[in-house]
Parts: C-alpha cells; structure tokens; sequence
C-alpha cells in the first residue's frame, strides 16, 4: 500500500523536500505544510535537519539548496525573488535621496526597484554601472545620468575591472545605494564574483553616505568574495523579516537599520 504524504516518515519526507528544493531553486515553509499535510513547525524541523546536513541552508520563510550558493543567479531569476520586499525596500529608500546633488547606484535588483520609483522632478547626477539601471534612467527628464563603463558581466550586466575601478576613484558621491548578495554581523559585506567586489568596495569610498539595500533573505549568507563591513555601512533598509536581534547586532557596529 502506498504511504500517504502525511504518513511519511520523516527522513522520506525530508528526501522529498531536497528533491523538490533542487528542482525549484527554493521552497517555503507554507507551501511544504500544505504539500506534505503537516504543520509548519514540522518543516522547520525538516529545514533545520537539512541546514545541519549541508544540504539546504535556511533562509527567512524557507530554505535555499547549499549548492545555489556557490552558483550567482543571474538577473532574471533574482528579479522574482523576495519581489514584495525589494518593492518595501526601494519606496523607503525614496527618503534617502538628497534633494539635490549627486548619488551612486550600484547594480542590483533593488537598486534597479529604486531607479524605476524616481520623482519625475529629481534633479540629481546619477552615476552607474549597471547597464539595466541606466536604462531605465536614460529618458527621464531631469536627471543628469552618467554610464561607468568598463568589462560588462553577464549575469548582473554590470561594468567591472579596470576601467570601472578608474572612474569611480575620480567620483566623490553625496549618496551611495549599495547591493549585496550576503550580509551579517560577523562576515561583512559578500559576493560570488571578485571583480565584483572590487567595484563595490570601491564604490564605498567614492561616496559620503552609504545606505545598503538588501532583503533579510540574504542575511547570514556568505559568499566568495568579501567587499567589506557593516561597520561601513551609514543606513541598512531591509524588511521585517530580519530579526530584531540581529538588527541589534549590526546597529552595535554603528549602522542603522530601517526594517520595513
């Protein structure tokens, strides 16, 4: 007789869900629960045996398979991750913007949130590397836009290397909005790629304020290449799955931190 989801046991079960976390990308504590007819308790339980294995790691409201993290995803499958909270994030980060003068925008994908959410009545140099960003810049009316060129990445269509380096050495920005793909207390400030990091740590020298956009989803992830510290960081805006003891934690290290 064939075992019913709900009879599973719980190492079958927990086989089921890392098939499933492979073949999606991700899973969720609701959608698992309603899947295998168990309580959400019962999936955290099933997630934590899998983090403590190596073969998930655990990220607000679900679970991630370890190898993603050792593979950068590219835009379009960044682009509907944590959709609603990326939206929170880029409309409060609309505060941050000086009402006149000059910001910096870093690639990303809430970064890019931030630029389609503009005043049309914004008078700011913009300054960027990311070819998407820009675009979404290039026709709006009061801007004065300036393209950071350099070798553009694939996957972040993101201007790298030398020429990037050179520029932004020459750029001294009241606002930088920064991207991440991993942040927490203790690690600093990560990304798969080096070249990557290079441009952002950069990109923190060339600007007076430093505000980091990142989803909570992306806290206690570590990735290859380190960029820097939270200590660096002036303002983080993420949202309210962060919890409010690891805010602490970093507001320890000076920076404040917006949950929205």
């Amino acid at each position: 007789m064939e075992r019913t989801q709900n009879h599973m046991y719980a190492p079958e079960r927990q086989q089921e869900i890392l098939r499933i976390a492979r073949e999606s990308g991700r899973v969720d504590v609701l959608s698992l629960a309603a899947e295998f007819q168990v309580t959400a308790e019962t999936v955290r339980r099933d997630l934590k045996a899998l983090d403590r294995a190596g073969l998930v790691r655990r990220v607000h409201g679900g679970a991630i398979p370890a190898g993603r993290f050792d593979l950068e995803p590219d835009l379009s499958e960044r682009e509907g991750t944590a959709a609603d909270e990326k939206d929170r994030i880029a409309r409060a980060a609309l505060d941050e913007l000086p009402t006149d003068g000059s910001v910096i925008l870093d690639a990303g994908t809430t970064t890019g949130r931030l630029a389609a959410a503009f005043p049309l009545d914004s008078a700011l140099t913009v300054v960027t590397h990311a070819l998407p960003l820009a675009a979404r810049l290039a026709d709006h009316p009061t801007i004065d836009l300036h393209l950071v060129g350099g070798r553009v990445r694939h996957r972040t269509r993101a201007a790298v290397d030398s020429w990037a380096l050179r520029t932004y050495r020459e750029i001294n920005a009241d606002v930088l909005f920064l991207a991440t793909n991993g942040f927490c207390a203790e690690g600093g400030l990560t990304t798969p790629d080096l070249a990557e990091a290079a441009v952002k740590r950069q990109l923190v020298d060339a600007a007076r304020r430093v505000v980091l956009l990142a989803d909570s989803a992306k806290f206690g992830q570590q990735h290859f290449a380190r960029f820097g510290d939270l200590a660096r960081i002036d303002l983080l805006i993420t949202d309210t799955g962060l919890d409010p003891d690891d805010a602490l934690a970093i507001e320890r290290q000076g920076t404040e931190v917006a949950r929205v």
